[in-house]
């Protein structure tokens, strides 16, 4: 074999490598400095200057388009709170108390990040219409058929995550995300 074959055979290698190598970084976590609060994870400097390439590369793939953390944190849940898969077949109770913030949301997304296409033309809970127990406690469904109360449609797919958007968050939510108190998100049965 010519020495320009095996070069040329070399770099072909070294392109396919280095691109499937970019793909599973830019792919898998959140980027620099993840943070786990129960099922929920979350990147450090999500909308910060200090982003690294790659968590801005990670941001830009998902289509967050992450304001700056002064403005909105982002939490991601991708497991229940029994670290099992989120199945868009099971129905889950998503509940939790005040959050350190002004005003939250939460999106349900398919596996690769787009809407869920339902019947119900609903994609998200936002904080005030999810149900205020007396206890302070607020609370919602997620399901692949339809609920009472407030309840987000997963359209039975496989997979999905759950997005947190967590609006005017505190300085010392900001500086230290790990303290966090997050929903919790409880399988109740798949069908």
């Amino acid at each position: 074999m010519k020495s320009w074959h095996r070069f040329a055979i070399c770099v072909t290698l070294g392109l396919i490598g280095g691109t499937a190598f970019a793909v599973h970084q830019v792919r898998g976590g959140l980027g620099d400095g993840t943070v786990a609060i129960g099922p929920w994870t979350t990147g450090k400097s999500f909308g910060t200057a200090e982003a690294s390439a790659l968590t801005r590369a990670k941001v830009a793939l998902s289509g967050l388009l992450a304001l700056p953390a002064k403005e909105a944190m982002y939490f991601t849940a991708k497991v229940d709170s029994d670290g099992k898969a989120l199945d868009g077949r099971c129905t889950y109770l998503v509940s939790g108390g005040k959050l350190d913030g002004r005003w939250w949301s939460v999106t349900l997304y398919e596996g690769e990040g787009w809407l869920v296409k339902n019947s119900a033309n609903r994609w998200s809970i936002p904080a005030h219409a999810a149900t205020q127990g007396e206890d302070g406690i607020w609370s919602f469904t997620v399901a692949p058929d339809t609920q009472s109360g407030s309840w987000l449609p997963t359209g039975g797919v496989k997979a999905f995550d759950l997005t947190l958007r967590l609006y005017h968050p505190s300085a010392t939510l900001i500086s230290d995300p790990a303290k966090a108190s997050l929903p919790a998100i409880k399988r109740l049965g798949c069908i």
